[in-house]
């Protein structure tokens, strides 16, 4: 079975074949994706994501989302409006900006399913653990770019694929709703195609400002 890139419609072609998944290269942005009828049920996903444990109180987690909430504060003062763009069942990132007087609204296609949040613009949105996710990326960047007022940020936290990953050990793709391993020719071409004026990749935090 061929499959197209889902992010820059490029061909790609058979990578890895892993327990009952098959993964896909593209051939362009040499991001990885997973074959599409291997992907698990809408259920399936939303449970997946129930049984995670994200207490937006624990230590921990917030550690973990600290080099988004660092970067947002040191560019922005609380009279910026912001988003967090897949924001699960717990979102720490604005409670720990809402604790500092910043305004940050929610969407979730699956728990915070407010269609308004996406009829207005934003000076900043956070993605965090999301963008692997994505079943259509091409239309959900194209998304998060609309949302951005000029001069505005779009700050995205994943794991990147390289050339040196060992993919089959690679414990990113052991989540079966992890669906796309973005490359780092991946964010260029997204900061081409969208029209994003600089790209800024740090280790697993990559930002994109308009």
């Amino acid at each position: 079975m061929k499959e197209t890139c889902i992010l820059c419609n490029s061909k790609t072609h058979s990578f890895i074949e892993w327990k009952e998944f098959e993964y896909y290269k593209c051939s362009r942005c040499h991001s990885i994706q997973m074959r599409t009828e291997d992907y698990v049920t809408t259920d399936e996903e939303k449970k997946r994501y129930e049984s995670h444990n994200n207490d937006v109180n624990d230590p921990r987690y917030q550690k973990f989302v600290s080099p988004i909430v660092d970067t947002v504060t040191s560019k922005y003062s609380t009279v910026s409006k912001g988003l967090d763009f897949g924001a699960g069942t717990g979102p720490v990132i604005t409670k720990m900006l809402g604790d500092k007087g910043y305004d940050v609204a929610l969407y979730d296609p699956f728990f915070w399913n407010n269609e308004e949040r996406l009829k207005t613009t934003y000076d900043f949105i956070v993605c965090c653990e999301v963008i692997e996710h994505f079943h259509s990326p091409w239309k959900e960047f194209k998304l998060l770019r609309s949302l951005l007022k000029d001069g505005g940020t779009l700050y995205l936290k994943t794991d990147i694929y390289t050339d040196d990953t060992d993919f089959k050990r690679w414990y990113y793709k052991n989540d079966p709703t992890h669906v796309f391993f973005y490359h780092p020719k991946a964010f260029e071409w997204i900061k081409e195609q969208f029209g994003f004026s600089t790209l800024k990749i740090e280790d697993r935090l990559i930002t994109l400002s308009v």
